[in-house]
């Protein structure tokens, strides 16, 4: 399986629900470093994995829909734990709607799959994987 990983960052303010969430129930900011990791079987035509700086490009214009937002006033997050890995998912999610509206090219429709990590620090970080 052959991979390419852009990375990206956003910021957003959020608070949880739920005893599991000590302190961080109340409002809190989170910057999160993002990669996206596309994922296919075999190479396209032009012998890459996908187009390096559409893939980056693609991956900015999702997270601009979320950074510098309080996550708790959006409605797509309206009764929802804006955890990690829950965002994970979103951004996940979204990359795969565009690929599969043609933003990352062609080529592109034949990925196998992504994944998407959300790295909290250094040392903590949650990832989704999905199909395209």
């Amino acid at each position: 399986m052959f991979s390419v990983t852009v990375r990206d960052h956003m910021m957003v303010a959020h608070s949880f629900r739920g005893e599991v969430f000590g302190p961080a129930q109340r409002l809190h900011g989170a910057t999160y470093v993002v990669d996206a990791t596309f994922r296919r079987a075999a190479l396209a035509a032009d012998n890459i994995v996908v187009d390096i700086g559409r893939a980056a490009e693609v991956l900015r214009a999702v997270l601009a829909e979320l950074g510098y937002r309080n996550l708790d006033d959006e409605a797509a997050f309206a009764g929802v734990n804006t955890s990690t890995e829950a965002l994970a998912r979103v951004v996940a999610d979204r990359l795969a709607d565009s690929v599969h509206a043609g933003a990352l090219g062609e080529g592109a429709r034949e990925l196998d799959g992504l994944v998407v990590t959300l790295h909290e620090s250094h040392i903590a970080w949650a990832s989704y994987e999905r199909p395209l």
